[in-house]
């Protein structure tokens, strides 16, 4: 009889423990149609993630009382286009051609984290968004992707927003406070009031060589959302003996019923070369199940004839459920300054043109 008592006791024990536990498995592709259209080529193919980030993840959280809880997160890119891994990096620094390149599999280059938290914030580890990185995406109407993406993140020539740790950072150790639990730090995610987060990081990499301190830095958020008024502050700095990498930018928007206005403002340097842009936009509801994106934006640095690549954006999103849409973006840029960027993997000359189309379908569980 005493046997079963305990044998019940430690059942009904597994069951409060795991009723006080959650493990979430979720997803999202999205697959399209894009053209690019330049002054020397143009092309045509089957695209990923124009409005939404093909992934798989998989995230955990305990509750431990008093308000604490312990977490993990596991994320990977996938190309839904042909099935094959994202890029990643392991030290903040330039890896072997199979890693940059996303050619070794898939590996969970979005985030890789344990936290622990509670009323005090949450202290996060691993690899994770850069704090810096936010403002360039949440103040998009376009969430800075696919072919009308924010010049500010394209850059024009000594590009910062796609440097090593302009997006994300390996072996990070970051705080994060007033964000909801175990979420992205994103600007619009916040609870009301003061939010933000910090983080450092590490290249990992033996003392004694003028190499040494690759790949460290840190990075930092700080942001005020109110009432439909949302605003935040980024700043981040990464070591590399060939000149330091340096992200600023601000960034802010505002609600109105169901249209939200935007704008973000981006001052960076990549060694010597110095860089800055700025971006305005807009998300316009449309009958209940539409939404109309639209953007201008430009970016220059200050290397040699002043490279300035100016874009125009212009989308639509269409829900089918809460799950799926449609959509349809096009995008122009204009170079000058010796610039030659294309759109959507076209070749254009320097100071010409460029345009393209993304349209597809998104969808997630």
């Amino acid at each position: 009889m005493r046997k079963s008592l305990i044998a019940l006791a430690a059942l009904a024990a597994a069951g409060a423990a795991s009723a006080q536990s959650s493990v979430t498995i979720w997803g999202v592709a999205d697959v399209g149609y894009s053209h690019g259209s330049g002054s020397i080529s143009s092309k045509n193919q089957v695209s990923n993630a124009n409005t939404g980030s093909s992934q798989l993840g998989f995230k955990g959280i305990e509750d431990l009382g008093g308000g604490m809880f312990a977490s993990f997160w596991y994320e990977l890119g996938v190309n839904a286009d042909n099935g094959t891994g994202q890029s990643g990096n392991a030290s903040n620094q330039a890896q072997g051609a199979a890693l940059a390149n996303g050619l070794q599999g898939l590996m969970f280059n979005r985030r890789s984290t344990v936290s622990i938290g509670g009323n005090w914030g949450e202290l996060r580890l691993g690899r994770d968004y850069s704090p810096s990185y936010w403002n360039l995406a949440n103040y998009d109407p376009h969430g800075n992707l696919g072919v009308a993406a924010g010049q500010n993140y394209i850059g024009a020539g000594a590009t910062i927003g796609s440097t090593l740790t302009g997006v994300r950072v390996s072996n990070s150790i970051q705080y994060i406070f007033n964000q909801p639990k175990n979420e992205y730090a994103r600007g619009n995610t916040p609870n009301i009031g003061l939010n933000g987060n910090i983080a450092y990081y590490l290249g990992e990499n033996n003392s004694g060589a003028g190499t040494s301190n690759d790949g460290k830095g840190f990075s930092a958020r700080i942001g005020y959302n109110m009432d439909g008024l949302s605003v935040a502050l980024g700043s981040g700095k990464t070591t590399y003996a060939a000149g330091d990498i340096k992200q600023g930018n601000i960034g802010a928007s505002y609600e109105i019923g169901a249209h939200k206005i935007m704008a973000q403002y981006s001052s960076d340097k990549n060694g010597a070369i110095a860089g800055k842009g700025y971006l305005v936009g807009a998300a316009l509801a449309v009958g209940g199940a539409g939404q109309v994106r639209l953007s201008y934006g430009a970016y220059k640095t200050d290397a040699a004839g002043t490279p300035t690549g100016k874009k125009m954006g212009l989308g639509y999103v269409h829900n089918l459920s809460k799950r799926t849409a449609l959509y349809a973006t096009y995008a122009d840029l204009k170079n000058s300054g010796g610039l030659a960027l294309g759109l959507n993997g076209s070749v254009t000359g320097a100071n010409t043109s460029s345009n393209g189309f993304d349209f597809g379908v998104r969808t997630s569980w």
